[in-house]
């Protein structure tokens, strides 16, 4: 009974490809470094905690409700028939519970941290289910889901001084440029379908090409939002060295993906992405430490 339980549970992590919380945690400790700088103090371990799970909670919520209000689509869809909804593998109860506990781990956290938190919450919720009807009528659902992440670095800067500051704002807006251009990149393998089924995204409106294009208008936006951040008291030339390595990793993820040639659009996505937020925090860790 345990194996088989556990095993549920594994293919409830799978469906919301948990493993993918590593693209927006180290931007949410980001923003708590960052705080913590401000603050002239370390966080708490209880803080850290509290912040990861409210972190893990929101991206399950959303994740969740996506796979959902997604799933018939998705049964549509020759590339995410598959998917564990449409595909019979979960059933609607167990997702919605999953969704339902992700919710209340969220809620407790945000109340654990501190009211501000508390009361942002439900605005955070509400990026959150826009988000999946949002190709429905915009191709705006890059951006939406780019805010969505965004909280994270700007939740855990409120979760720490309990105000918005300037750096988290700043640190904000790169992950939601940062997270709209790859989410572009990644609604290109599903520009035909789309097309046909009438949902919005950039790759239809502009096609491939001017969709390609403006993922590197975002990402150097990115970029350039990310070098203000020198400015901030505490950073210093080992942030500026992590930077130079993310534009590294930028270039080579946008070498991978060209029009006509969307073969590795897997590691463009999955694994520099996971790279570049990692490489951010880290170093600006570092720099806060040193």
């Amino acid at each position: 009974m345990n194996a088989l339980r556990w095993s549920k549970v594994t293919t409830l992590l799978e469906m919301i490809k948990f493993s993918h919380t590593v693209f927006a945690l180290p931007f949410a400790l980001t923003g708590a470094v960052l705080a913590s700088l401000a603050n002239g103090r370390p966080p708490t371990f209880s803080q850290v905690f509290w912040i990861c799970v409210a972190m893990a909670g929101a991206r399950t919520v959303a994740m969740g409700l996506n796979r959902i209000i997604d799933a018939r689509i998705d049964a549509e869809n020759p590339r995410t028939a598959q998917r564990h909804l449409p595909a019979g593998r979960v059933s609607y109860p167990e997702a919605w519970l999953l969704v339902a506990v992700a919710l209340g781990g969220f809620l407790l956290a945000a109340w654990m941290l501190n009211p501000l938190c508390l009361v942002l919450s439900p605005v955070a919720l509400g990026f959150l289910v826009l988000y999946s009807y949002c190709k429905r009528f915009t191709s705006l659902a890059h951006v939406v889901l780019g805010i969505c992440l965004a909280a994270a670095p700007l939740g855990a800067w409120i979760a720490l001084r309990g105000s918005i500051g300037w750096p988290a704002v700043i640190l904000a807006m790169a992950v939601m440029l940062w997270v709209a251009g790859f989410d572009i990149f990644y609604s290109l393998q599903d520009v035909e379908f789309d097309r046909q089924y009438g949902l919005y995204s950039f790759p239809v409106t502009l096609g491939v090409a001017g969709a390609i294009q403006l993922t590197r208008v975002f990402h150097a936006g990115m970029m350039v939002l990310l070098f203000s951040l020198l400015f901030t008291p505490g950073l210093g030339w080992i942030y500026l060295v992590g930077l130079l390595v993310v534009c590294g990793l930028l270039i080579y993820e946008h070498l991978l993906v060209r029009p006509g040639d969307l073969s590795k659009l897997d590691a463009a996505f999955f694994n520099m992405n996971g790279y570049i937020s990692v490489t951010i925090f880290l170093f600006t860790l570092a720099d806060g430490i040193i």
